[in-house]
């Protein structure tokens, strides 16, 4: 495929650039609490400003539906990355059509899934919208690919729109394309997986792909009381998928799934409820599991310490509330402190990085495409990356 350095040296200057980056921030009201999808972005926004080009960035924010709703407007998004860049981004709509611009602008489409077009699986609607972005870049545009966290998606935005402009991969995306290569094609052994997150069927086809392929595949997070209720222990009032316990009993037969010895419960899901840590075949009636305990740290972390190549999706707990944070912090201090390949599977895990004050810099690779990660490490097709090979 084509890169952002292929286009930049074919020149750029005066040129519009049309880039999809992925800016799907979370948000506290207009307040972002996590800016490290935009800080992803800026590489190659600012490679192609610097050398002339007019950017033209298209993303999304949240699920809208049918239609602009306030509280998706990519106006924070905005603001945020004119404070980044050093320079005011405004705002512009795609039904005003091509914006004055100069060479070095740098200006960011409102949220591209206000027009329902953009998510249609009507080929012919998508096209029609890819048809109109193209149209903003005027004869000699371009289009560069570097939102990795919706490249495994088929929408107006990121796939269409390759086939209407020349069409190259970001920075960004080269960068995940390459540390998920290097996770699939003989990693360095011992090679631990790390999954969390709520259920079970969410995972279920990485779960699939990779217990062929690593050594040892931890289990925390909601995810791990269906594996327990697989081993026949009660799991109270915890998360349970009762239709996935077979699959996870069959599952667990490889030999190679870890799953928690410990867990911290609660008499109910806040902050403030009554807690306890026990033995995972002591957990009381009527109590849930939110965290795994001190001891299936340490035992992760034992697992980790050895590893060569780590991989890490999802939370061990509900680590937004700070009695349930310290299984997540434990398992991810431990990849902190051995000296694997490390990646962070992006989504809720590089949040909680962030929201626990751990070194970025502690980790190899820290992804901004939990999806798109975990759809590449399965082994699947990503629409967004096959269209740039075309």
């Amino acid at each position: 495929m084509k890169t952002v350095d292929d286009l930049i040296n074919e020149g750029v200057e005066g040129r519009t650039v049309l880039v999809r980056s992925d800016l799907n921030v979370p948000l506290d009201g207009d307040r972002i609490t996590d800016d490290g999808r935009i800080r992803a972005s800026l590489p190659t926004i600012q490679e192609l400003s610097g050398a002339g080009a007019q950017v033209i960035i298209v993303a999304h924010l949240g699920r809208p539906k049918g239609g602009p709703q306030p509280e998706f407007s990519l106006a924070p998004v905005a603001a945020r990355l004119g404070e980044l860049l050093g320079a005011p981004v405004r705002i512009i709509e795609l039904a005003k059509g091509t914006p004055d611009l100069a060479a070095g602008d740098v200006v960011l489409l409102e949220n591209i899934r206000f027009d329902p077009r953009e998510t249609s699986k009507n080929d012919d609607e998508r096209a029609e919208l890819a048809h109109e972005l193209a149209e903003l870049t005027g004869d000699d545009g371009a289009f560069v690919s570097d939102g990795f966290g919706v490249v495994h998606r088929k929408q107006a935005s990121v796939y269409d729109v390759a086939q209407e402009l020349p069409a190259y991969a970001g920075g960004l995306v080269l960068a995940e394309v390459e540390v998920a290569q290097r996770l699939t094609s003989e990693p360095q052994r011992p090679y631990a997986v790390v999954l969390g997150g709520s259920k079970v069927s969410d995972k279920l086809a990485v779960i699939e792909a990779l217990l062929p392929k690593v050594d040892a595949l931890l289990v925390g997070g909601g995810m791990c009381f269906t594996f327990l209720a697989a081993q026949g222990y009660g799991v109270g009032s915890s998360l349970l998928e009762r239709d996935q316990i077979g699959t996870c009993r069959a599952l667990l037969e490889s030999g190679k799934i870890v799953l928690p010895s410990d867990v911290v419960v609660a008499d109910a899901f806040a902050a403030d409820a009554k807690t306890d840590t026990v033995a995972i075949d002591a957990i009381p009636d009527g109590w849930m599991g939110l965290d795994i305990g001190p001891a299936s740290v340490a035992e992760f972390a034992e697992v980790l310490g050895r590893a060569k190549t780590v991989f890490w999706n999802g939370p061990m707990g509900v680590f937004e509330l700070a009695p349930f944070a310290e299984g997540t912090r434990g398992v991810a201090q431990a990849i902190v402190d051995g000296d694997a390949f490390s990646v962070v599977g992006g989504g809720d895990s590089a949040a909680a990085v962030r929201a626990l004050g751990l070194p970025e810099d502690g980790f190899s690779h820290i992804s901004t495409g939990g999806g798109a990660s975990l759809e590449y490490l399965e082994g699947k097709s990503l629409p967004g990356l096959v269209v740039l090979e075309q």
